[in-house]
């Protein structure tokens, strides 16, 4: 059975339309952390291709992977809601959603590296710190 054949049936028109506007990549509180992150000096690769889940920020020398979760999409437990509307198939699709995200930690930690994800709705600031926190307390000290 192909993909097409298992979605399931737009409500109407416009609801089809709205979802199909979401952006994928660079969302404004993607944007906003990156900004700040940068403001405080770290570099990071955006959307590091060679990387499970193809992480959002990526922190290649202190091996951190960022990843900012809708809280839709990734079932935020504070805000995380379910559509009425053909509620079985979102059930299943967004539980996917969840294992996938659990598959690509593990498999990032395989590797070495930290799966950090922050939440949409997270203050840009306190997410900036979590962050910066963990690259210091995997990045050594400059010595002079």
């Amino acid at each position: 059975m192909d993909r097409k054949s298992t979605l399931p049936r737009p409500l109407d028109a416009a609801t089809s339309a709205r979802f199909r506007r979401m952006p994928r990549a660079s969302t404004k509180p993607e944007l906003s952390l990156r900004r700040e992150l940068h403001r405080r000096g770290l570099r990071f690769r955006v959307n590091h291709p060679g990387l499970p889940g193809r992480p959002d920020l990526a922190f290649t020398r202190a091996k951190v992977a960022v990843f900012v979760d809708g809280c839709f999409w990734h079932r935020c437990p504070e805000h995380g809601t379910l559509p009425r509307n053909n509620r079985d198939w979102w059930q299943q699709k967004l539980d996917r959603n969840v294992a996938r995200d659990r598959a690509k930690d593990l498999a990032l930690a395989e590797l070495g590296w930290l799966a950090l994800h922050v939440w949409e709705h997270e203050a840009t600031d306190a997410a900036a710190d979590r962050v910066e926190a963990e690259w210091r307390r995997r990045v050594p000290p400059a010595t002079p």
